[in-house]
């Protein structure tokens, strides 16, 4: 295929991106294209496939959305997109005796951080009150977990969840007798 074909089969692709994208923010053609000091006909022929922006356009329209350029530049990747079972790695950080492994993928933009976390059989070394921006998701796989949230503490099981600010006081143990397995998710990334 000819790129002169390659770029007529992206024009749709692009511009499906930048109209998706600019209906969720809920911002009018007008608003968008004066941003990005480009014409509405123009915007609206790119939105439907039916021209091709500069590299200097789309960087406008990128920034007068409020994302990177990349944003409608990159194509999925299995390496962006898919974490297979086998390339799952433990680590851990110093002093404590929990292992983790990154469910998601650092890429440049993302904004939230999923992990697998498993902790020791009655392992209380994570009661240490924490805040911090952002929210936090967690799902038991299996064992029990007890979660205090602002003070107040509940006993999670195998396929309970639970979601609270960060900004808020929270701390979490495996007070069970089975090591815990946990599905962690959280906002702004950790690393």
């Amino acid at each position: 295929m000819d790129s002169t074909a390659e770029s007529a089969r992206q024009a749709p692709n692009l511009g499906h991106k930048i109209r998706a994208l600019r209906q969720r923010l809920q911002r009018t053609l007008d608003e968008t294209a004066t941003a990005a000091g480009i014409s509405k006909p123009f915007l609206s022929q790119v939105e439907r496939g039916l021209a091709s922006p500069s590299l200097t356009s789309l960087a406008g329209i990128a920034g007068a959305l409020g994302v990177p350029l990349h944003y409608f530049v990159d194509t999925p990747s299995e390496d962006k997109t898919v974490h297979r079972a086998e390339h799952l790695r433990f680590f851990s950080f110093s002093g404590s005796p929990n292992l983790f492994a990154r469910l998601t993928s650092s890429s440049v933009g993302s904004q939230i951080d999923s992990l697998l976390v498993r902790l020791p059989v009655g392992d209380a070394s994570d009661t240490e009150v924490t805040t911090h921006a952002g929210e936090e998701f967690v799902y038991l796989i299996s064992g029990e977990l007890s979660l205090t949230v602002e003070g107040k503490t509940f006993k999670l099981h195998a396929g309970d969840s639970a979601h609270y600010e960060s900004t808020v006081p929270h701390s979490w143990a495996n007070t069970g007798d089975v090591e815990t397995t946990l599905v962690w998710v959280g906002t702004p990334r950790l690393f």
